[in-house]
Formats: C-alpha cells, structure tokens, sequence
C-alpha cells in the first residue's frame, strides 16, 4: 500500500517544493496540501496520514500545532527552519513522530516519512543529540510537588499559556508563575518543553 502523506506548511515555495518530491516518489500518496492546520483540518483527512507539518504556522503553532494533528489521529513529521533544543523537545514532548530541519533534501524527508509510516521514529542525526543531553527522568520527582503545583504542571503539559492556566483555575498569572517557579525549585527542570517532558514521565500527561 501507498503511504498517505499530507503537507502543512505556510511558506508557498518550499509547500510546493515538498508537494513535488512527494509526487514524485512512486511509494507514496499524496493527501491534502495546506497552508494551516484549520485548512488540513478542513479537508477531513481519515486518520492514519503521515503529515509533514511545519512549526511556525498561522493560527495554531508550533507544539499545539503538532498536538492538534496527533489529535486527529495523524504522525506527525515536523520539518521545520527553527530546530533548536527547545524546538525539537516540545515538538516530541507534544507527540511528533520525527523532526527534520529545513537543510534535509527530498531524500532525508522520504526516508524520515517511510520509518514513521513503518511505526518508527525518526530525528535527524544532528538534532538527535538534543533528545539525548535532555534532562534524564528523576524518580518519584512530582511526589515532591503539591496537589495544586501538579496541576498547574498537567496543564502546561496540555500546552495551556500562563493566562489559560490562570482562568482555568481561578488564580492569576502572577500566582500560576510563582508555582511554575517553586516546580522548577524542586525539579530542576526549566523550560516548559522539559517540564512536559516531566509531567509525561510521572503520567500527568
């Protein structure tokens, strides 16, 4: 069977670019090509589709884009210009199956396509190291935490901002990020892509 790949990417040249060496290979389909996620959304694409996606979108983006996509039953490819270690962790944190930067060539991107569409995983070898020098799991480490920086943690792993952390638990933005900075204290953790990492780890995600 053909493997079923869809594109979003906002940027109309390297969109058509990609389109291309998707067209061109004779193991693969091509599905909906789009400029957002609403507009990939739109097209009702049955779940199941390889979408090569792209992290600074209109609308949705970045991590929630990638979460949105998982979320209609798709793995996610992110090929993206922005492939820092910040980068590369929320986009795996929020379910992305692989991610290539925008330097990979048609080959990299279809090699990338048929190890996902085969159930695997795949990160470009110099991205790679980021998942490796990422923080290592601490056991137990949210037994430390209190009930509500816990939540306050669940919620910034769902890729909740600040001001949606504060609205959905009545508190204000002042208060959300003195409990964001108590779970760092005690965790050690930092940025909110390792903090994800974290509440995935300890299964509040």
């Amino acid at each position: 069977m053909a493997i079923r790949v869809g594109v979003i990417e906002d940027h109309p040249l390297y969109r058509y670019a990609v389109a291309n060496v998707l067209s061109g290979a004779g193991d693969i389909e091509l599905g909906p090509v789009a400029e957002s996620v609403a507009a990939f959304a739109s097209s009702q694409e049955p779940a199941g589709c390889v979408v090569v996606l792209d992290l600074k979108l209109r609308g949705v983006t970045d991590s929630q884009a990638v979460q949105e996509v998982v979320r209609m039953g798709h793995k996610v490819l992110v090929v993206s210009a922005h492939a820092g270690q910040e980068e590369v962790l929320g986009a795996v944190s929020a379910g992305a199956r692989g991610y290539l930067s925008k330097d990979a060539d048609g080959d990299d991107i279809l090699h990338a396509i048929r190890e996902i569409a085969a159930g695997n995983s795949y990160v470009s070898p110099t991205l790679a190291s980021y998942l490796l020098d990422s923080t290592r799991p601490r056991a137990g480490v949210s037994s430390v935490l209190s009930d509500r920086e816990r939540q306050v943690l669940s919620l910034v792993a769902a890729g909740e901002r600040d001001a949606d952390i504060a609205e959905a638990m009545s508190i204000s933005v002042r208060t959300v990020r003195s409990y964001l900075d108590r779970i760092r204290d005690k965790t050690g953790r930092r940025r909110r892509p390792e903090l994800t990492r974290l509440a995935i780890e300890e299964g509040m995600a």
